[in-house]
């Protein structure tokens, strides 16, 4: 009986697959307690019920059902309703749906649900029938936020953060803090990456060119070493995530909008396709789905060149990274969809991220001197005596070790992380966890802009490294801290990734890095 009040009064977000509201009846197995209402989920474990005391969560292993509208508790089938980004849902989740499939004995077979939508259905062969299905509706990130707060939706594919005002609505209808670490996750990695033709004369241009570009201030060749023509600007259709990111991350924050003709596309294969073939055209093309364009590289007036390879989008070292999300709200979802969104930060798992053409999170580890691009920045910008001491002293103390791809970057203007490197905590807190590091050290270094004070720089990174760090040990609860070493180092503006001169490039460059022995 104790058991039973208990799961009476769980939490109240707790939800499963909807059913059709009937009245059903549940009692205690010792028939001391009995509750009456209308059923408005189940998802295999827990029931949730519209009584006189209001919503109510009641577990299924406690208590007897009593109506026509009791769900089996033999025969049930985990549903899951999958909404938003193209970019997300036409391959990445299908390879991680069938990856999931694979690796736990189950049969996945596609169905299509008219033009923008499929389902799943996963098949336990020894038991011959369905466990599982996932619904897929293939839109746009706006769309997909939207189908969450109409509950047309339990999971949201985003191709980039929610904004203000979703969030507001998402608390208004019960869905919990959708801005909170634990109702997100990074699924993988895409990046915006600028594209012309390839027989384009221009290689590179600054994060301001292109800002200007976006704005319509920039609209001849001619201004950026090309021919006198017109600039012909590309770009995915204004619902997609990919083109809402560009506005957030690259534009507003520095007062700027999207103006001027602007030709959009519905995919981002038609995107590359059409940027190929204009001699004069250029677009920000999803890293995966390049086509036959030649991407440009990100440079400054220092002279910094940035390429969006795999390397420096995992690193986040590329300023244009895109992560890929997936918003959950806060309610219960069933034991299967619990299961799958685990496999998604597997090791398995960041293969098929791969193999489908995105870029992963799993931890790599490059040597120093595979880093002579960033060691040729350094000494190209060390001022004066001071300044080459303190990247002899970075060198000789980070020699005999190797950087993880994990980094960890902020908010611009905040203490708090970004959302990539809010997952890569976690990440790395699993890695903790699973023993991963045992008997090696790790050392988070701390890295600054260069403008200001060189010696408050270096302060001001130390104290990053310190909060990463705590911030790691924190989430990495289940691991054996005392089997890791761990250490915090600074070399403050020591080795700057990006030029000082922009916003972008000053967020580039005020970062945690990790290094391991």
């Amino acid at each position: 009986m104790q058991a039973f009040r208990a799961a009476v009064f769980a939490a109240l977000f707790i939800t499963g697959t909807p059913l059709l509201a009937q009245d059903i009846t549940l009692r205690s197995r010792d028939g001391g307690i009995e509750l009456n209402g209308t059923l408005l989920g189940f998802d295999g474990e827990f029931y949730r019920v519209e009584t006189r005391y209001g919503e109510l969560t009641v577990d299924s292993s406690g208590v007897l059902c009593d109506g026509v509208g009791c769900p089996s508790l033999t025969d049930f089938v985990a549903e899951m309703r999958v909404s938003g980004s193209a970019t997300i849902g036409d391959v990445l989740m299908p390879a991680l749906i069938e990856g999931f499939a694979l690796r736990n004995g189950l049969e996945a077979e596609r169905l299509q649900l008219g033009d923008t939508g499929f389902r799943y259905e996963l098949t336990d062969p020894a038991e011959d029938r369905v466990v599982g299905r996932f619904d897929f509706r293939i839109s746009s990130t706006d769309a997909g936020f939207a189908d969450l707060l109409a509950d047309e939706a339990d999971i949201v594919m985003a191709l980039r953060e929610i904004r203000d005002n979703e969030e507001a609505l998402a608390s208004e209808a019960g869905l919990g803090d959708l801005s909170h670490p634990n109702r997100s996750r990074v699924l993988a990695l895409d990046a915006m990456i600028p594209v012309v033709a390839a027989n384009n004369p221009v290689n590179a241009l600054s994060l301001s060119d292109l800002a200007r570009i976006l704005s319509g201030r920039l609209s001849n060749w001619r201004e950026l070493g090309g021919p006198d023509a017109p600039v012909v600007l590309h770009l995915r259709n204004a619902e997609s995530g990919l083109s809402q990111g560009i506005e957030d991350r690259l534009l507003r924050p520095s007062g700027l909008e999207l103006d001027g003709e602007i030709i959009r596309h519905a995919g981002n294969a038609a995107l590359a396709e059409a940027v190929a073939g204009d001699p004069f055209g250029i677009g920000l093309a999803s890293y995966s789905e390049i086509g036959n364009t030649k991407p440009l590289y990100i440079t400054g007036s220092c002279g910094f060149q940035l390429r969006g390879r795999r390397a420096e989008i995992k690193t986040e070292d590329y300023p244009l990274t895109a992560p890929m999300f997936l918003y959950l709200p806060a309610r219960r979802l069933p034991a299967l969809a619990r299961d799958f969104l685990a496999f998604t930060r597997s090791a398995p798992a960041q293969i098929v991220i791969r193999r489908a053409g995105f870029v992963d999170q799993a931890p790599e580890e490059l040597a120093l001197n595979l880093q002579g691009d960033r060691l040729a920045n350094a000494i190209a910008v060390a001022e004066g005596e001071g300044g080459l001491a303190l990247l002899q002293h970075m060198v000789t103390a980070l020699a005999p070790m190797r950087r993880l791809t994990t980094s960890f970057r902020f908010e611009p203007g905040s203490v708090r992380l970004d959302a990539q490197s809010r997952s890569n905590v976690q990440q790395l807190a699993r890695s903790l966890e699973a023993g991963e590091y045992d008997g090696r050290e790790l050392v988070f270094v701390g890295f600054s802009d260069g403008q200001g004070d060189a010696d408050a720089n270096l302060e001001i990174a130390r104290k990053r490294a310190d909060a990463v760090r705590t911030a790691v040990e924190q989430a990495a609860e289940a691991a054996d801290l005392d089997r890791i070493g761990m250490a915090t180092e600074a070399f403050g503006e020591a080795m700057p990734m990006a030029c000082d001169d922009t916003v972008w490039g000053r967020q580039v460059n005020r970062r945690v890095e990790v290094w391991v022995n």
